[in-house]
């Protein structure tokens, strides 16, 4: 049952991923070059809804705080970031939205995703190294959260403040963020013949 739950899931946030221009690399490059926002502005209106519902829950008790799990925060994440942005500016894909596109017939998708294999191989075989250099040790508390969370043990960066709180306000900021951002902030959206180049 778990399994056919996963398929069922994950084929419906591949179909609004799909909807929603993520497995076109034009929307995610417009995204970061700033000149075309309504996939960030779905981002943000997702998270912003997301983490109202989930802190919400909790503080309405309908969510048990056991379910809350949390990355640990080290250098290495911050180094990570930095390389999937820079894949993503240059392959137009995430891995998510890379698997996404492959399975609508996107050849181009196909090597993003073998880059991305690759990538994961090598680092791989180079962990231990990597792990040698410091870059993976814990940073901010490991796995701190920003606010307390009630009924988890997570050290908290602040722990005068309600963890829920500030939650449910980051995930109003968003959704405010998501209904007030302009369709771009710079560059015009270029023509469609340039578009298509980009299209398999």
């Amino acid at each position: 049952m778990k399994l056919i739950l996963a398929i069922l899931i994950g084929g419906a946030f591949g179909f609004v991923l799909d909807r929603i221009g993520a497995t076109n690399p034009n929307y995610i490059i417009g995204m970061l070059r700033l000149s075309r926002l309504h996939l960030l502005k779905t981002i943000l209106l997702a998270i912003g809804v997301a983490s109202i519902l989930v802190f919400g829950g909790l503080l309405a008790g309908l969510i048990s705080p056991s379910h809350i799990h949390i990355k640990t925060a080290y250098i290495g994440v911050f180094v990570g970031g930095l390389l999937l942005g820079t894949g993503m500016a240059v392959g137009g894909y995430c891995p998510g939205t890379g698997v996404t596109a492959a399975a609508t017939g996107r050849k181009d998708a196909l090597f993003f995703i073998l880059g991305g294999l690759v990538g994961a191989g090598a680092f791989m075989m180079t962990y231990s190294w990597v792990k040698s250099t410091g870059i993976l040790s814990p940073i901010l508390g490991g796995k701190a959260t920003l606010g307390s969370i009630a009924g988890t043990k997570f050290p908290a960066l602040f722990s005068a403040m309600s963890g829920e709180l500030i939650g449910i306000g980051l995930g109003i900021v968003f959704i405010v963020l998501a209904f007030i951002l302009p369709d771009r902030l710079c560059c015009k959206v270029e023509g469609k013949k340039k578009e298509s180049a980009y299209q398999s």
